[in-house]
């Protein structure tokens, strides 16, 4: 009974800390970081196991949706995050009698993109992703679950990559996962970087639709220092065919699926917070009282003048020593660039992913 007691209260006095930790902002986006880190941890581990037995029975390819799945329940329950999915008809398994394989394209925000991937990931769905990820911790699942690894450094080699990928959606009717905008974006305002093209070639080489899926700008919910629970829409659009185009359609295909995803996009967030009220400046002087002013003024120097006796007027005009109109604008450039100098203007850019699927890190 002791050795119980004497545990309870070694367990108490270990989560203290990480209670108090909660009531500060920071503090509980550094501890929600930990348990969605943990979370990824033993899902992934989970994952290899669910791939080896899923590929011994033929559904390597379901392994995407067991384990994104899985991800989704354990660390959305943990962390208090649910997805409500809008138009999920669009993407039924095909073997259901649902909509036939695709490109799936979403919208790159964060490492939180891993909850509406995890809650809307279709069966029979592989991913895209660079080279450098089969060497990771993560590789042998990745492998196992077909993904289809891109070598950005070599053009020979992506391009047999993509022919692979076709030939995966058209033979064995296996849709395809990836980012457009090629890296993650979060801002708190409702907008998406431009699009990378190469999805868009492979959609038209395997003459399969686009089927965009958006996720809302959950700005308010993630961003650094701040992690909160709550709700995230997703809304999936109806595929965009592309039967029939060629690669002179690609820049218009880009341009319409954009433009669909940006819509919705706007239409489905938040609301972002109007812009504040400009600081109203003074009224300028009525030009009447001013005239007024310079009349008095000109009177005061003019007594002034008057007064002073014309020898002293003469000495004190020698004393100044005149300033070249040059020696002026040099010294007035130098004060400005001087202040330009001082300020830091710089901008935060994140490694391009090229349309890849993330890997879970703070962003």
């Amino acid at each position: 009974m002791a050795a119980l007691l004497s545990m309870l209260k070694s367990l108490a006095y270990a989560t203290l800390p990480f209670i108090a930790l909660q009531y500060s902002p920071r503090g509980r986006y550094y501890t929600r970081i930990i348990i969605y880190g943990s979370a990824l941890g033993f899902v992934a581990t989970l994952g290899a196991f669910v791939a080896a037995g899923l590929s011994i029975v033929g559904r390597r390819y379901d392994v995407n949706y067991t384990v994104a799945r899985t991800f989704y329940y354990i660390a959305g329950t943990m962390l208090g995050i649910r997805v409500e999915v809008e138009g999920e008809e669009w993407l039924r398994d095909s073997n259901d009698g649902g909509a036939q394989p695709g490109v799936l394209m979403g919208n790159h925000q964060s490492m939180l993109d891993l909850f509406p991937l995890g809650r809307v990931m279709p069966k029979r769905t592989s991913i895209m992703s660079k080279q450098s990820l089969q060497f990771t911790p993560l590789g042998p699942f990745m492998t196992m679950s077909g993904a289809i690894f891109i070598d950005r450094g070599n053009s020979a080699r992506a391009m047999r990559s993509l022919d692979a990928a076709v030939k995966l959606m058209r033979t064995l009717r296996v849709s395809l996962w990836m980012y457009p905008e090629g890296t993650r974006h979060s801002s708190e305002h409702n907008d998406m970087l431009p699009f990378k093209k190469g999805g868009f070639h492979l959609a038209v080489q395997a003459g399969l639709p686009i089927i965009p899926v958006v996720t809302e700008n959950y700005w308010r919910l993630y961003h650094k220092n701040e992690f909160e629970s709550g709700t995230i829409r997703v809304r999936v659009l109806p595929p965009v065919p592309t039967t029939g185009l060629t690669v002179a359609d690609i820049p218009a295909l880009v341009t319409l699926v954009r433009e669909q995803m940006l819509a919705a996009l706007i239409d489905i967030s938040v609301k972002a917070p109007p812009a504040p009220p400009a600081e109203k400046l003074a009224p300028l002087p009525d030009p009447g009282a001013l005239s007024s002013v310079a009349a008095v003024v000109s009177d005061v120097v003019r007594d002034h003048s008057q007064a002073m006796p014309e020898d002293a007027v003469l000495e004190a005009n020698s004393g100044i020593q005149s300033v070249p109109v040059s020696a002026s604008r040099e010294s007035l450039a130098s004060s400005s660039f001087e202040g330009v100098a001082g300020s830091d203007n710089g901008v935060d850019t994140e490694e391009d992913d090229e349309g890849m699927v993330l890997v879970g890190r703070p962003t």
